[in-house]
């Protein structure tokens, strides 16, 4: 379900009352912060008149959401967030016009296919919060055919996790061995790679094309690899109460 529009924030948020927690949310991760919770740090973190651009970005996005002509207001404020907000806050800039826009997956898809790679990763962020279903798949998939390690980076988050078959998800876990971007970013790792035979397949072969180039083989893959083994029995699944062993 989609998460409500973030709110004005409080005015202990913006005074940094040490309720908010402000300083536990990562704005480069929107992804998989709370949106109320992402809107609250932008508030308490952006300087003045930055934050009184997202203002009224998100008031001209939830006034006219939807597409509007051949591009509509809220589109206009998704793509000048860098300059008005910076580089550390435009993703979590983006992510909130969006969702105040209700953007949609079409809408979403031609921001994704009209924007630059900042807008494209911030599209990726934004569809834990705005799509419940596997209608946004496409770009995940196209994010994942590019080499560009920020995009990548993005489209394994917590959108991917939930609708990725198993298939390409182990794939995605692959691409990111090779261009590079660290399994952190891969949205319930542990979850999806346990007990996996065939991802572990893939992954030794993956580490024995590097051994015979005499190349390294990424850390994170030994990581990954440790991750497919199946969960141990618990102690007496075999039906014994006994210790393996001799008895005494």
């Amino acid at each position: 379900m989609k998460q409500p529009h973030a709110g004005p924030a409080t005015p202990a948020a913006r005074t940094g009352d040490a309720t908010t927690r402000t300083d536990t949310v990562d704005p480069s991760d929107p992804a998989r912060t709370p949106l109320e919770a992402l809107h609250t740090h932008l508030d308490a973190h952006l300087p003045g008149a930055a934050r009184a651009w997202l203002d009224q970005a998100l008031a001209e996005a939830a006034a006219h959401p939807g597409t509007h002509g051949p591009i509509s207001v809220w589109e206009l404020r998704v793509a000048e967030a860098g300059r008005r907000c910076g580089d550390e806050y435009a993703d979590a800039a983006r992510v909130l016009v969006l969702n105040a826009a209700d953007a949609d997956p079409a809408a979403l898809s031609r921001v994704y296919r009209q924007g630059t790679a900042a807008e494209r990763r911030a599209v990726l962020y934004s569809l834990p919060h705005l799509v419940p279903g596997a209608d946004a798949l496409p770009l995940i998939e196209d994010a994942l055919r590019t080499n560009d390690t920020r995009l990548v980076a993005a489209a394994v988050g917590p959108y991917a996790a939930r609708h990725l078959d198993a298939h390409a998800w182990r794939h995605a876990v692959l691409k990111c061995l090779f261009t590079g971007v660290p399994v952190d970013h891969v949205a319930e790792l542990q979850r999806r790679a346990r007990a996996d035979a065939e991802l572990a397949r893939m992954l030794g072969d993956y580490a024995a094309e590097r051994t015979a180039a005499g190349r390294p083989v990424p850390e994170d893959l030994h990581r990954v690899l440790a991750l497919t083994e199946p969960a141990p029995a618990p102690h007496g699944a075999d039906g014994s109460d006994t210790p393996h062993g001799k008895e005494s």
